[in-house]
């Protein structure tokens, strides 16, 4: 198992809920409805890929560390440019960051592909004849 990852994925878990938290009762007195839904997105995304992060921290035991080392690094990374330019977005109206919401989308895109890849070498490398 991954500690390191495995406390990251923690502290995501822990701004997720505080983060939600805020978005459901401080928010929505204050920003159009919008700006509310756009925020509550981010946070379901930071959630989604927390949870991924759990599995890559855990996966360290049986898959290609390599791989997941690469595949967390994307999720980090598809999480900070995706969930973080939303909340920007949505707490100070920067449209200008607008344009790396997709590149986060890409990053998060390719932590899940490389988890696959990861997985299914390992199934390969022990049935190959069912693969």
């Amino acid at each position: 198992m991954n500690h390191k990852l495995l406390s990251f994925a923690a502290l995501s878990g822990f701004m997720a809920v505080a983060l939600g938290a805020f978005g459901a009762h401080g928010l929505k007195n204050i920003a159009p409805a919008e700006l509310v839904s756009i925020f509550n997105l981010a946070v379901e995304y930071q959630f989604y890929h927390t949870f991924a992060l759990v599995v890559v921290a855990f996966g360290a035991q049986w898959l290609s560390p390599r791989l997941l080392t690469w595949s967390a690094g994307f999720f980090i990374t598809g999480i900070a440019l995706f969930s973080g330019s939303l909340y920007l977005y949505a707490l100070i109206g920067a449209k200008w960051i607008g344009p790396i919401t997709p590149m986060g989308g890409l990053c998060l895109l390719i932590g899940w592909l490389l988890l696959a890849i990861a997985a299914w070498r390992k199934l390969s490398a022990h049935n190959p004849a069912k693969v």
